[in-house]
């Protein structure tokens, strides 16, 4: 039996016991200690290299001939056809497969070498200039889902069918929380921003204990919906309301021992304590003028990619385990160069500005920064190809993203595409691969994090993943 799951018997047992032999006079607070020692996950199995991560996930799928992947090959046929043996027997989605051309689209931007390591950049990506040697390119990523849905929550659960639980929420059931007062999984999403939709199910705890799926917060007055008071109604009297409900389903778990009655109780009390720290941890004004300038205009702005970009170091710096921010937008199936220079305009500062602002204060060592979209695009236009636009379909089998800090290799690149930035030649990485070392950077090995549902055991890699140990630190 997985350890998690041992621990987290025996303390249902001693809940039990104290439960029922305990006078109806208990206080909350005393069930609460109770509750929070099974909240707090299991120790990791080996020294973690990361404590925290941010998650910058870009929705739609990003161009990777447009910003990492440089191939003057491609650029210099542009207009030819797509080689029958580079496509090979892929399939192509509904929305390209009846084009009766496959025309190569290079790239409209230009590339340069940047930092020590002398990485290639698109111009799209100024300020990633400055950060270029404290991130991992990783060039051979791939997986099988073509359409958003299934490649999204692919990505984010490790399976393309909907229900399983996300990765942050097997973090918080694997190691817990450093903070009490917070959640241990936070999501943000850039507000006001189109594209393919993002469901609460991408981050969700599946079959996990309700306690691990994320909170998202939003801009505005209210960061957590109805979290507030009502108007006129008193702290003390919330306390003695939440104290009266606590009484209550302590006598339901007597009748019907259901663990989902105890999350119920530590969501209360986690509100409640939420009512004043999550105020704190969103209130950017005790924030310096050269932090703004660091972030961007944009960071003054809530909801903006770079204000929540900000809002992840603040998180971070409080403890919260694991912090998905959402930016929406990169489905770019026609008009390209204007979309996607958008899009780097929206987000390249604020990534950068975030890696640097961790490694000012002492945190990129232990906080792991990621930046992925669901899947690459096509390196032939998606419509008709003219001298000044173009458009890329979806392309699942060779895409580019980056990590930072959290133990991972610096300045340094991974994997080779081919010449067309089409097919993965060498050190390709799966996304189970990925996950795979994710968890190992967090000290947990992925074979071993686990949970009976259903009478399987499941975990967040399924049946697959090796740790890429080339870019590791």
């Amino acid at each position: 039996m997985h350890e998690a799951l041992r621990a987290d018997h025996l303390l249902a047992l001693n809940r039990r016991h104290f439960l029922k032999q305990s006078s109806s006079g208990v206080g909350a607070a005393a069930l609460l200690s109770l509750l929070g020692s099974s909240a707090a996950g299991t120790a990791p199995n080996f020294a973690p290299k990361a404590k925290r991560i941010i998650y910058l996930f870009q929705s739609g799928g990003p161009a990777q001939q447009d910003l990492f992947d440089y191939k003057p090959a491609l650029n210099a046929m542009n207009g030819r056809e797509l080689p029958p043996s580079v496509r090979g027997e892929q399939r192509l989605t509904g929305m390209s497969s009846n084009q009766s051309s496959l025309p190569l689209a290079g790239s409209k931007f230009a590339f340069s070498r940047h930092g020590q390591s002398g990485a290639w950049l698109s111009d799209l990506l100024p300020y990633h200039r400055e950060i270029v040697d404290d991130i991992c390119v990783i060039k051979g990523m791939h997986t099988e889902a073509i359409n958003h849905d299934p490649a999204i929550t692919m990505f984010q659960t490790g399976s393309q069918i909907a229900g399983r639980p996300s990765m942050g929420a097997w973090l918080s059931y694997g190691l817990g929380s450093e903070n009490q007062d917070l959640p241990a999984f936070i999501v943000l999403a850039t507000a006001g921003k189109g594209g393919q939709p993002l469901y609460a199910r991408l981050w969700g705890s599946g079959f996990l204990d309700s306690r691990h799926q994320g909170v998202r917060f939003r801009a505005g007055k209210e960061p957590v919906l109805y979290l507030s008071d009502p108007d006129g109604v008193c702290r003390s009297r919330v306390r003695a309301q939440l104290d009266a409900i606590a009484g209550l389903n302590r006598h339901q778990y007597n009748q019907e021992l259901d663990p989902e009655i105890e999350s119920r109780v530590a969501q209360y009390e986690m509100a409640y304590r939420m009512q004043t720290s999550v105020p704190d941890a969103t209130d950017l004004s005790d924030e310096s003028e050269s932090t703004f300038e660091l972030y961007g205009e944009d960071a003054k702005k809530p909801g903006t990619f770079a204000a929540n970009c900000l809002l992840a170091r603040r998180l971070a710096e409080r403890g919260v385990r694991f912090i998905q921010l959402y930016h929406q937008g990169w489905d770019q199936h026609a008009n390209l160069p204007k979309d996607i220079a958008t899009q780097a305009r929206e987000t390249d500062q604020a990534s950068a500005a975030l890696v640097k602002d961790l490694k000012n204060r002492g945190m990129l060592d232990d906080t792991l920064v990621i930046w992925s979209g669901e899947f690459g695009r096509t390196s032939y236009s998606q419509g008709v190809l003219t001298a000044n636009n173009y458009g890329r379909d979806h392309h699942p089998r060779c895409f580019s993203m980056w990590m930072a800090g959290g133990g991972v290799r610096p300045g340094f690149s991974y994997g080779e595409t081919d010449e067309f930035a089409y097919n993965v030649v060498q050190d390709g990485v799966h996304v189970h691969d990925l996950n795979a070392t994710v968890l190992h950077l967090m000290g947990l090995d992925h074979e071993r994090l686990t949970f009976s549902h259903q009478g399987r055991r499941y975990r967040l890699t399924d049946v697959h993943g090796t740790v890429v140990d080339k870019i590791l630190a």
